[in-house]
């Protein structure tokens, strides 16, 4: 048992578990509305999935439930199926199995490849879904069919005829959500606040839709179905579930990893969430993935280990069998009023901002995903945007290798210079030197900044020197990768070094805000140059340092 389970971290998992449970609730109450399936089928599905995949999965701080990307395409399989429970949920049972399936078969260092641009295209997608879903909601308004298509057309009438009351509500929750101060997140999250608030201010008001009669207690056994009609369906939209989920939660691992200095186990992590949305399925809850804004929470609150994963969901679980009767008077406007947030939340908002100072291919890209993602469908978006990028990307690796054989690239140097020897073997093993060799894909950018920071890690080491010599381009997802490199080394107090930078690359980091981390005393055209100032800062600040060991030698 203590192997399983670490209980060093107990307090902060206690107190992680619990901030995450109360950020989650209006949120899983939110997500069951607008998948069909209703309110409680969301947290059951926040419960359920939570429970498992933490007690499962490779990601001890990650905190699982209902997401955005898998609301969308459920509340899809919902109206296609016409709420038809056993077809329903017997596709989330099968989306679970598939995601046990890439875990046992190791496909979660695939799922990484997914470049960074299409990732940010499909997640924005999502949102600008979720926000056009609820719009209509928010006037009191409820759209006449299923659909991004449907929802929109009823804008227009809501905004001509709206229902004033709902509406002020509505407009209450978004100004809660938007503007809720972070120091008082820490205590009351913004989406309970403006849950609580909006609930009690329309408890007067006659005409504001409201959620009605929720059922109590613990959920019901659900035994799939499967028609011969309906095979294809259901087997389609398991996928999409399975692969969506497979991604959404794997992302939500990269960003745990950043943010607790850890390495996620990704099949383990695949393996955890299809054993949670199998289960989920059995008993009626929708389906799950990692979600971000949970899992920093947890963290941030002090969830180390998957115990806060656990207890987020007893949490729920308890609310469930006693103060679920209270939820029937939420308003369908607070609700929308929350997706709204969520859905804003899930824009890549920070990349758009920088987007058109970057490559303009990734930002190409990252439309037609963006665009195929809100008016085809998600699958057909990731498949024709990984397509394109590997395309594209060979293309690039073509031109480069070509431009080599012709003798184009005389300046790049091919290993050490005697000096250059001279000075990292007098630097010993206080500085890591690494030679990226070449360019840089969104493949070798995933796992990059892991080999850096398990190279930097002993705290004898002082400095890191980043030889670009050899890399003649950097796309979006390398650029993320040496942002995350220049995090590290400032969080660890390591002073960081670059060299050979050539316009293209700077064009990259500077266009996306990457350059800011790397001071330009830190910048150097050679290789020589950068290692003989990190020798000379290694010997007049850290002289007290005098052990010497083997150099490091070039990666």
């Amino acid at each position: 048992m203590a192997k399983f389970f670490d209980f060093s971290h107990l307090r902060g998992d206690i107190f992680g578990g619990l901030t995450a449970g109360v950020v989650a609730l209006p949120l899983a109450l939110a997500f069951g509305e607008a998948s069909g399936a209703g309110p409680i089928a969301g947290v059951y599905g926040a419960i359920i999935v939570g429970f498992f995949a933490a007690l499962f999965g490779g990601t001890p701080s990650q905190i699982s439930g209902p997401t955005g990307p898998m609301i969308v395409v459920f509340a899809g399989v919902f109206a296609s199926l016409s709420g038809d429970v056993s077809l329903v949920f017997a596709t989330v049972v099968l989306a679970g199995v598939i995601q046990i399936a890439f875990g046992l078969l190791g496909f979660g260092q695939y799922i990484r490849l997914v470049p960074y641009p299409v990732v940010s295209g499909f997640m924005s997608g999502i949102g600008c879904i979720i926000i056009a879903l609820q719009l209509a909601r928010l006037f009191g308004h409820e759209p006449a069919g299923s659909g991004t298509i449907p929802a929109l057309m009823e804008v227009p009438n809501a905004v001509s005829n709206p229902n004033w009351e709902a509406l002020g509500i509505g407009l209450l929750t978004l100004a809660i959500v938007f503007r809720w101060p972070a120091r008082w997140g820490r205590y009351l999250p913004g989406p309970l606040a403006a849950l609580i608030t909006g609930t009690v201010a329309s408890l007067g008001l006659s005409t504001v839709p409201v959620l009605g009669d929720i059922p109590t207690g613990l959920p019901q056994f659900i035994m799939p179905a499967f028609s011969s009609d309906t095979l294809l369906i259901v087997f389609e939209a398991a996928m999409i579930l399975a692969v969506l989920g497979a991604i959404d939660s794997l992302l939500t691992s990269l960003v745990a990893d950043n943010m607790t200095r850890t390495r996620h186990h990704s099949n383990r992590e695949l393996i955890g969430q299809g054993v949670g949305n199998t289960i989920a399925g059995f008993f009626g809850g929708i389906p799950g993935a990692g979600a971000t804004m949970r899992t920093v929470v947890n963290i941030r609150t002090g969830g180390v280990t998957k115990i806060s994963g656990m207890l987020h969901s007893l949490l729920l679980l308890a609310v469930v069998v006693v103060l679920a009767p209270l939820a029937s008077k939420i308003p369908h406007a607070v609700l929308a009023g929350i997706l709204v947030k969520v859905g804003y939340d899930i824009i890549d908002v920070s990349y758009l901002k920088h987007a058109h100072r970057g490559p303009r291919f990734d930002l190409a890209l990252m439309v037609m995903v963006l665009s195929l993602t809100v008016f085809v469908d998600l699958i057909t978006a990731v498949v024709a945007g990984v397509v394109v990028a590997a395309l594209a990307f060979v293309k690039q690796v073509a031109d480069a290798q070509l431009a080599a054989a012709a003798g184009e690239n005389t300046e790049s140097v091919d290993g050490l210079s005697e000096l250059e020897s001279t000075l990292l073997n007098e630097c010993g093993n206080r500085l890591t030197y690494f030679d990226l060799g070449g360019p840089l894909s969104f493949g070798a950018a995933a796992d990059l900044g892991h080999h850096v920071r398990e190279r930097i890690s002993p705290t004898h080491h002082t400095s890191l020197v980043l030889d670009f010599s050899k890399v003649p381009f950097m796309d979006v997802s390398a650029a993320r990768a040496v942002e995350t490199i220049a995090l590290d080394a400032a969080h660890a107090g390591k002073h960081l070094y670059v060299c050979g930078i050539n316009e293209q690359v700077t064009a990259s980091l500077e266009g996306l805000g990457v350059s800011e981390l790397i001071p330009v005393t830190s910048r150097f055209e050679t290789r020589a140059d950068a290692l003989s100032a990190a020798r000379d800062w290694i010997f007049e600040n850290a002289d007290s340092a005098n052990g010497s060991g083997n150099s490091s030698a070039p990666a």
